[in-house]
């Protein structure tokens, strides 16, 4: 068990030290003050009761999780002894160097620092300090028992290895680390966010359009999930004018300060460009599309693009940290490519014409692509390349050791939801993994969450037409044509369920021949509780899985139903504790691909195809692929192995 150190108590570093304990850090949390280390720890017990209540966790490890958390008034006693101190004080340089400047006091060599800023200089903090090489950015997004992003940022002297460290450690924790390799105003993602809320900020007040046709637009034609707007609202006027200040990020601030004068910061004070005083404001739908959406979205493809050309990111680290950090369906080079970088280019070149803001004039190396005919998807190339055979995928991750191969659903932001381009990429992925040489696949969610919470309605319905009956039947059709693969798939499928899984995330896993299903998730087939029917085989599959009556029960209420109660009915063949989760999993993975692998494909076969037909009809499929399982070098192997009383070696010929 390895000593870390968190320096503040508040909502970052409380949050911070949860994290950490749960992975099974020894965590000793210090501020200044015992009434907000008392608060840290009674957020913290309260997340733990809510988790066991909710069956995420058992009272045990609740209790193991506590016992590894330390409070204290005493810096020498937090540091000493830790291997890495997080500093998580209020975003202000001069008190971050003043924590520095005593922490090197009791720390090991061998000690690594991190700050959690969300754009603070790096470099300037570490150079106070014995060590710049071992000093590094750790950007935690909050809340971050939620938020799945941390930016892991390189000051001007951190070196090569600390940075490792670092992703590591976030890694260990259960999130995703994106590293920024300079250290720039607002890092990746704030770098992005800020003029894309201050650009719209300043639409409304130069009369462009109203905040209402804004927020519409973005939300119902581009499915992002807040509009620019009423996200600045949530954010806070405050946090928007005075970060945008220290990066220069902004653009004329006039109207922010004048919200700030009248003490109409947001969501915060009952009110800022909305009145939240009776909660979250309604933006009409029907004034989606009256306002030119590109007027926000080139600005930060300009940026994610300036990002590449000083070799802070890659586009694919650009777009996952957008996506992590800010739940944007899409980053910000996917939508460039898309729309076509020289529609792109063109709109920059407007807008700079018209404001003369740096933050709109377009980069070299977006006029550069566009010069060499790179405009994105209509030409092949652009940030990605879509030429025939290149396959880039951006909404599943494919994993390969050994005999076992692994798809992860990787749309955390959208808790695993089931989009187009996703069941385009699961196809693609499907027939690659169908001709390589591993033997079992497993799919699972990305983050610790949800297996997937279904078919993206937020993105389908951003275009109206895609549920009227015509076009309904082919999404119903498509997401069926995709699933079917999974169940003909030539290998043994393991539905790996670690959160949620409920309407098209249910379907899917209803398509794989094992389900191990954490208990800290829920299943389910819940399109009726929005007025859907399932679409994508539930009502087929669900009903020859634990028969008609239950099928019914389930579909027709809606159930969502625990990893026990899933278990019971027969619906997944095994609950798990979720500390224990994957090495059931993996138990049963490597039980499989020890298997002979033709036997295993036939006898999937004669199973999936033979069960509804006559047992006559069955059992002449049955002993056709009997023939094929008697005609491998296989089966020769598995009966000299019995009679030599040792463990066959299946080679699957």
């Amino acid at each position: 068990m390895k000593k870390i150190a968190v320096l503040g108590a508040g909502a970052m570093g409380h949050g911070i030290a949860y994290v950490s304990a749960l992975a099974g850090y020894d965590v000793w949390v210090r501020d200044i003050d015992q009434k907000f280390l008392d608060k840290a720890l009674e957020n913290i017990k309260k997340m733990l009761e809510k988790a066991v209540a909710k069956g995420k966790m058992k009272e045990e490890k609740a209790k193991e999780v506590l016992d590894r958390l330390h409070f204290t008034l005493d810096m020498k006693e937090a540091i000493e002894g830790a291997e890495l101190v997080i500093e998580a004080v209020p975003e202000i340089m001069d008190l971050k160097k003043k924590v520095f400047e005593e922490v090197q006091k009791y720390a090991s060599p061998e000690c690594y620092f991190a700050t959690n800023t969300s754009g603070l200089s790096i470099t300037e903090i570490a150079n106070i300090t014995d060590r710049p090489e071992k000093f590094m950015g750790l950007h935690f997004f909050n809340p971050v028992p939620i938020m799945q992003l941390v930016e892991v940022i390189k000051g001007e002297k951190t070196a090569d290895s600390t940075i490792e460290y670092g992703v590591n450690f976030v890694k260990s924790i259960g999130k995703t680390p994106v590293v920024v390799k300079k250290d720039v105003e607002g890092f990746i993602v704030n770098r992005c966010l800020v003029p894309y809320l201050a650009l719209a900020i300043d639409d409304v007040g130069r009369g462009v359009a109203t905040k209402e046709e804004i927020d519409a637009t973005m939300k119902y034609k581009y499915a992002f999930p807040m509009g620019p707007i009423e996200l600045g609202d949530f954010v806070g006027l405050d946090i928007l004018y005075y970060g945008g200040e220290q990066w220069s990020l902004v653009p004329n601030a006039d109207i922010l300060k004048e919200k700030i004068e009248k003490k109409e910061l947001g969501m915060k004070t009952g009110r800022g460009f909305y009145d939240w005083s009776k909660g979250r404001p309604e933006i009409p739908k029907e004034l989606a599309g009256k306002y030119d959406a590109l007027r926000l979205i080139a600005p930060m493809v300009n940026i994610a693009s300036g990002l590449i050309e000083m070799g802070v990111a890659s586009a694919e680290e650009i777009d996952l940290a957008m996506k992590l950090g800010t739940n944007m369906p899409k980053g910000p080079c996917e939508l460039g490519d898309e729309i076509g970088l020289d529609v792109i280019l063109k709109k920059l070149e407007e807008l700079y014409e018209e404001k003369k803001l740096d933050v709109l004039k377009p980069t070299e190396l977006l006029k550069k692509m566009v010069a060499e005919g790179k405009l994105g998807k209509k030409s092949g190339e652009g940030f990605y390349s879509y030429k025939a055979g290149e396959v880039t995928f951006k909404n599943i991750i494919v994993e390969k050791d050994d005999k076992i191969a692994k798809i992860i659903l990787n749309r955390p932001h959208r808790l695993n939801a089931l989009s187009f381009e996703l069941l385009d990429e699961l196809e693609m992925a499907l027939k690659q993994l169908a001709k390589d040489e591993s033997r079992v696949l497993i799919i699972t969610g990305s983050g610790d969450k949800a297996f997937s919470a279904g078919f993206d309605l937020q993105e389908a319905l951003a275009d109206p037409s895609t549920l009227r009956p015509a076009n309904s039947a082919m999404v119903a059709a498509r997401g069926q044509e995709v699933f079917t693969l999974i169940e003909r798939f030539p290998k043994p499928v393991i539905a790996a369920i670690n959160g949620y899984a409920f309407g098209g995330g249910c379907e899917l896993t209803l398509a794989c021949d094992f389900r191990i299903m954490s208990k800290a998730g829920k299943i389910g087939l819940t399109e009726t509780a929005i007025g859907l029917i399932p679409g994508w085989g539930g009502t087929q599959r669900m009903a020859k899985l634990i028969g008609l009556a239950k099928a019914k029960e389930l579909i027709f209420l809606a159930k969502r139903l625990t990893a026990d109660e899933a278990e019971a009915i027969g619906l997944v063949n095994k609950a798990v504790d979720p500390d224990k989760f994957w090495d059931e999993v993996m138990a049963l993975a490597n039980a499989l691909a020890e298997m002979p692998p033709i036997s295993l494909r036939v006898a999937k076969y004669a199973i999936n195809y033979g069960y509804e037909l006559p047992v006559e009809v069955g059992q002449a499929i049955e002993a056709a692929y009997f023939g094929i399982a008697t005609s491998t070098e296989d089966v020769m192997e598995g009966v000299r192995a019995f009679f030599e009383r040792r463990k066959p070696e299946f080679k699957g010929r």
